[in-house]
Parts: C-alpha cells; sequence; structure tokens
C-alpha cells in the first residue's frame, strides 16, 4: 500500500493504523489511487465503502491492520467488519509462503460466521489423522490469532504456521517469548509429541470452534459398562481418567 500510495517511509501509515488521524493530503492520495473508494466512508464513516453501493460479498476489502509488533492484512466487508478467511488444505502451501500478501487474500472464500462476528478469524481446513479422534480430516477450524507467545493457552489447540507447513497440534504448557522450543502434541495416540524452535513459527491460532460432517455414532456400550464397573469398584471417574491421560502415549515426561 505504502509503494501504491508513493510513499517512500512506511511510517505515515503505520502512524493512522495506530490510531493517528490521517492528514488531508493523505485522505487525497488514497481516494485518487483508488477512487471506487467512497470519500464519505473514508472521512465521514457514512454509506457504503465503495461507490455505487454495497461491497460485493464476492470481492472482500482487503486492509492492512496492526496486530502486536506487525501489519497484517485482514479483508472486510461493506461495513468494514472483518470477514473469516477460509484455507482450504490445496491453498496450504501458498498460504505459507504469501500469508500477509492481499494479491493471496484475493483468491480465498471469505465467510460471516454466526459466533465469530467480532474480531479476526481465520478458517483452516484439516489435513491428516494427527488430531483424531477430535478433529478430523477435512474438518474446518475457525481460529483467532495469538500475537504473542505468552497467550498461549495450556491444554488448547493451535494451528500452527511454520516456513514449512501448516499444522494442527496441541500446546500443553505455557510458553515465553524467552523460550527457545515449545512441545507440539498431537490427539491421536500414535503420533508421538516433538518439539518446535519457537522462531520457526510464523503465525499462531488457537481453535475456538470447528466445522464438522463427522457425525459420532452411538456410545459404546461396552465402554459404559466399563464405567458402570469401574465406580462399581468404589474408584473415582474422574481421577481415573486423569491417569489415563496424564500416562498416556502424548503424556509429557514428569520430573
Amino acid at each position: 500500500m505504502t509503494k501504491q500510495l508513493g510513499y517512500a517511509a512506511t511510517s505515515k501509515l503505520y502512524g493512522i493504523l495506530q490510531g493517528s488521524a490521517p492528514s488531508f493530503g493523505t485522505l487525497t492520495d488514497i481516494l485518487e489511487q483508488w477512487p471506487e473508494v467512497s470519500a464519505d466512508w473514508l472521512v465521514l464513516g457514512k454509506g457504503p465503502m465503495l461507490r455505487g453501493g454495497a461491497t460485493d460479498a464476492a470481492s472482500p476489502v482487503l486492509v492492512q491492520q496492526v496486530r502486536g509488533d506487525k501489519v497484517v492484512v485482514v479483508t472486510v466487508d461493506d461495513k468494514g467488519k472483518e470477514n473469516t478467511v477460509f484455507v482450504p488444505i490445496p491453498a496450504q502451501a501458498g498460504y505459507i509462503i504469501q500469508h500477509n500478501e492481499a494479491v493471496y487474500f484475493q483468491h480465498l472464500d471469505n465467510y460471516r460466521l454466526p459466533g465469530f462476528e467480532r474480531g479476526e478469524y481465520r478458517a483452516f481446513e484439516v489435513a491428516g489423522d494427527s488430531m483424531e479422534p477430535t478433529i478430523n480430516h477435512r474438518d474446518v477450524v475457525v481460529c483467532s490469532r495469538v500475537d504473542e507467545l505468552r497467550f498461549v493457552e495450556p491444554g488448547e489447540v493451535y494451528v500452527v504456521v511454520t516456513p514449512e507447513s501448516v499444522m494442527l497440534k496441541r500446546i500443553k504448557a505455557r510458553v515465553r517469548s524467552t523460550d527457545p522450543e515449545v512441545t507440539l502434541y498431537s490427539d491421536n495416540p500414535h503420533r508421538q509429541p516433538y518439539a518446535m524452535e519457537t522462531r520457526d513459527i510464523v503465525e499462531l491460532w488457537r481453535v475456538r470452534g470447528y466445522v464438522s460432517s463427522y457425525i459420532p455414532s452411538a456410545p459404546d456400550v461396552t465402554v459404559e459398562r466399563l464405567w458402570e464397573v469401574i465406580e462399581a469398584l468404589g474408584f473415582d471417574k474422574g481421577e481415573v481418567r486423569r491417569h489415563l491421560l496424564e500416562n498416556g502415549p502424548n503424556s509429557a515426561p514428569t520430573l
């Protein structure tokens, strides 16, 4: 955007994104560069963003916003509200390289999802079975951006974007910005946890919900009866479950 406006430095736009009022000259430059933008909307906040009516839902407007110490690309509708960008499996190879490029986002679908209207969300299609049985292949996870590692909530599931992959993993321990590594876990007991260098994490998205076409079958009668036996023997169901989780294949070693 800075190059398109002919500015030599990014400080002017960065100041605006942080809340500073744009000058008359900057507003004029924007309207001359993008004549389809409504002056009433830009200056007064009235009416549709584009001239001639509301923005076509299939052609979202791309804007830059400050997230932590980064300026990122997001898409908004005609009311200026952020859309949920959907990144399907075939597009994830490109996302690794172009996750903050406006041209890349023009080819992705955008949605307004019930319950996810406020804030920045991104939806990723799940590839593989590493998080089964919790989340399955081809499910779609809806995530919110994590600006800093210190905001990681232990035990939650995250989409971890690196220069080589987009992966879905669970993070069980708190992470500090000074930590050299973070351990990533799979819910699939056949997948072993592994450590990743924190400097390799390009983006981190916390899973807030998911969409699935998988319909669980009826509860296993044998499992239900097993729980009845455990309770009949005087064992606490919660303690038994906790013991199984702590001593499962994906459990972290304890000292």
